[in-house]
């Protein structure tokens, strides 16, 4: 597919432009403004907004756009580089009707991926060309859309910068890598349906960047195919994973346990409430914190689970706030954590409980705004300015390559960029293995990871740095280990 198409969107509000351009990224701005979400209006500053767009059956009300804001004309025009769920520019515009009425106007260019994926995203079908005798095909599934999109954004950058890095380095046994990548739209149905689409294309390995629900649909849509499949997010495991399986990232449990002791010291606080969603992520997440904080003094005195996809959560802060609570620990991931931490902070409970979160990264962070994520302490085996020897020679080509407006790269996108260039090193010598023997090649030579750099790090029992989002940013003030 070639060329590219233009989606356009208007509306009139009954508004002076002026207080059209300042109400942009309000929460109480509503649909007239294409319920655009942004904690500040400046250039910098991580937005997301819905094009309504046509999108057939699946009852969904449009497109959501994720991105940055890049230029400001005051009361006239807002320019977004976005790159979810395709990488492009949104153009807001604000004319004058008459001095009480303003004509807000919206334009995207979609260039050939965006047509593609919008032709998936409403359920059509596309060819995918025979692979080469002299190219291996892997596929990365992951959240192009939906809730958890927000910590995704930059793993498809990532994943690819791996595959153009062990190509410089004359591929696996001298054939080539080619990166297949699919959107899981942040659903079970949709990730085993798009893996099935994978398999079928001839990937011989897949990467998961996905919730832990649509990892399980996955991994039974995989099943007995000869795939090896490699979950590269924190996860809280499974014992009943299977042999074509691999499962890198944080755990929960190593999270909690490195965080509950110094969190209770810092607030003087041992009453604990769990905020979490209902699938299996939030599940083990609670279930490793109510083993872990009676060995450090710690109680739970509450907890709740929202359904994925949750925007309001006035309920449950009410419920926090009888609790009597002194820490809340939310395993909320994506949209579902910025929602809500912006609504704990308006709450004013950020000033008198501490808090804590599984799945704060930069993207997370930046999408909830300075202001209401200060304070917010994490766990992560990866950060953007952190001290792995190795980072920043990442980050410098990361962002020749993909340019200032990129999104960070955080824990749950870096880690793929490893796992993919570790896969390729276990494999090199014998690339046609099935995924049984893929898989105890890549844990073997997991094995002997250092954690000293990357590319050399045990992925799967990850070093971890624990961090307060301080000034609008991850700050590491401790080590675990």
């Amino acid at each position: 597919m070639t060329g590219s198409t233009i989606l356009a969107a208007e509306s009139v509000v009954e508004l002076p432009s002026y207080e059209v351009y300042g109400s942009f990224g309000r929460p109480d701005s509503g649909s007239w403004m294409f319920d655009a979400r942004c904690g500040v209006l400046a250039v910098g500053s991580a937005v997301r907004l819905t094009l309504p767009v046509a999108t057939g059956g699946h009852g969904r009300p449009g497109v959501e756009m994720l991105g940055r804001i890049s230029a400001l004309r005051p009361n006239e025009m807002i320019c977004i580089e976005h790159v979810q769920p395709w990488r492009g520019r949104l153009r807001l515009s604000f004319d004058r009707v008459d001095p009480a009425r303003t004509r807000v106007r919206v334009r995207a260019s979609v260039p050939a991926d965006g047509v593609e994926w919008l032709v998936r995203h409403v359920g059509g079908a596309l060819p995918v060309r025979p692979a080469r005798s002299d190219v291996i095909r892997i596929g990365l599934v992951t959240s192009k859309s939906g809730p958890a999109a927000i910590y995704s954004m930059a793993t498809e950058y990532l994943a690819g910068l791996a595959v153009d890095e062990v190509n410089d380095d004359r591929g696996i046994d001298g054939h080539l890598l080619e990166l297949l990548v699919a959107d899981d739209a942040t659903e079970a149905a949709t990730a085993a349906h798009e893996a099935v689409r994978l398999v079928r294309s001839g990937c011989r390995a897949i990467f998961a960047c996905t919730t832990s629900s649509s990892f399980a649909a996955i991994s039974r849509a995989v099943r007995g195919t000869g795939v090896l499949l490699v979950h590269s997010v924190m996860n809280e495991r499974s014992s009943a994973d299977g042999e074509n399986v691999v499962r890198f990232g944080e755990q929960p449990a190593d999270q909690i346990a490195a965080l509950a002791g110094p969190i209770m010291r810092a607030t003087g606080g041992r009453n604990w409430f769990l905020v979490g969603e209902r699938y299996s992520w939030s599940y083990g997440a609670h279930h490793a914190a109510r083993a872990t904080l009676p060995r450090t003094a710690g109680r739970v005195v509450g907890e709740s689970y929202a359904p994925l996809g949750t925007a309001d959560f006035t309920p449950v802060i009410e419920r926090i706030q009888r609790s009597g609570a002194d820490i809340v620990m939310s395993s909320l991931i994506g949209a579902d954590e910025v929602d809500f931490q912006r609504q704990f902070a308006a709450s004013g409970l950020r000033s008198t409980v501490g808090s804590l979160s599984l799945v704060m990264d930069e993207p997370t962070t930046a999408h909830v705004g300075a202001d209401a994520a200060e304070g917010i302490w994490t766990a992560l085996g990866y950060l953007e300015d952190g001290p792995v020897a190795g980072n920043s020679a990442l980050v410098a080509r990361y962002r020749e390559r993909y340019g200032r407006w990129a999104p960070p790269i955080s824990t749950l996108s870096e880690t793929v960029y490893e796992a993919i260039l570790q896969y390729a090193q276990a494999v090199r010598h014998d690339p046609d293995a099935d995924a049984t023997r893929q898989r105890l090649a890549l844990l073997t030579h997991r094995s002997g990871r250092s954690g000293t750099e990357i590319g050399a790090r045990d992925l799967v029992a990850p070093r971890l740095y624990l961090a307060e989002v301080r000034g609008g940013g991850l700050r590491i003030f401790d080590e675990d280990g």
